[in-house]
């Protein structure tokens, strides 16, 4: 039997005091704003409304779901998602691969390695980068929120370790049965790389649903803004787009105000997050620890 010093007693308690306040700091500002997203106006103006909803009201739901604009921001937000993410995946399984191999199966492997790495490093901008984009012809286009960072650096790098630690007699013995890279990559190793393609395509869907900067940037009708922008203008310019939605604004001010309007869109923005995450988190430790760099 084991039996714990005073020392490593107190230790873990303060371990599990630390640990529970970080997890409180990260949950309780999503049920507050959820509280309010669900309170009365009058509640919220007068600073009563903590963790649980006053004056109970879905007003600024419905203000959302029937606003087009929140809408349609869901939806360029989901195009640009799955977009996104199946174009991530695709990039990083097929640059992880080659450079998987050792230098003797893959001489230029140094190189390209080198160069992605520099990449990640340094970059030339972002007066360039939006030059780049105006060229190219996908400025107020969906390729422009897609394309720029198809192959996330950090996620390969995960990945192609992954690769690396595998038993290299499960290709060995696809080879001795005739099967080519191709046939090894897509039929044998794919399955295996379960944990690991679901650790990185969870960081390139939350990298793409949170980010509002690209949309921002690149997109210059307020129609084709992602829903992160949307939110972001929404943050800052509430009443010009109550003004906006076609309905009475004095009106809605009555049932609803900027904070419960923007914390029921905040918090629908956060909900397919809070849907996703739930379904791969199995794999996430698995993928992280087999795909981590080693020594």
């Amino acid at each position: 039997m084991h039996f714990r010093t005073r020392g490593q007693k107190i230790f873990n308690v303060i371990n599990y005091i630390l640990v529970i306040l970080v997890c409180l700091s990260c949950f309780l500002p999503i049920v507050n704003t959820l509280a309010i997203s669900f309170s009365s106006p009058t509640y919220v103006a007068q600073g009563a409304v903590y963790f649980w909803p006053k004056g109970f009201t879905t007003q600024s739901y419905e203000f959302a779901i029937n606003n087009g604009k929140f809408l349609k921001a869901f939806g360029v937000a989901i195009e640009r998602c799955l977009l996104g993410v199946s174009i991530n995946l695709f990039m990083l399984i097929t640059t992880a691969y080659p450079l998987s191999k050792s230098k003797k199966q893959f001489p230029s492997r140094n190189f390209f390695m080198g160069f992605y790495v520099f990449t990640m490093l340094f970059g030339g901008g972002l007066v360039p980068w939006y030059i780049l984009m105006h060229d190219m012809g996908l400025l107020n286009s969906i390729w422009a929120l897609v394309l720029p960072l198809s192959v996330p650096v950090s996620s390969m790098a995960i990945l192609m370790n992954f690769m690396r630690n595998l038993p290299p007699e499960i290709e060995e013995a696809a080879s001795i049965d005739g099967a080519g890279n191709f046939r090894i990559l897509w039929s044998i190793l794919l399955p295996v790389l379960t944990p690991s393609l679901a650790t990185v395509g969870l960081f390139s869907f939350v990298y793409h649903w949170n980010d509002w900067f690209q949309g921002a940037l690149f997109m210059n009708n307020p129609a084709k803004y992602p829903l992160q922008t949307y939110l972001q203008t929404l943050l800052t310019n509430f009443r010009d787009l109550l003004r906006q939605s076609g309905s009475d604004y004095y009106s809605l001010l009555q049932r609803m105000n900027e904070q419960t309007g923007r914390a029921s869109q905040l918090f629908l923005g956060l909900v397919p997050i809070l849907i996703v995450y739930p379904f791969v988190q199995k794999y996430f430790t698995t993928g992280m620890v087999m795909g981590s760099v080693k020594g």
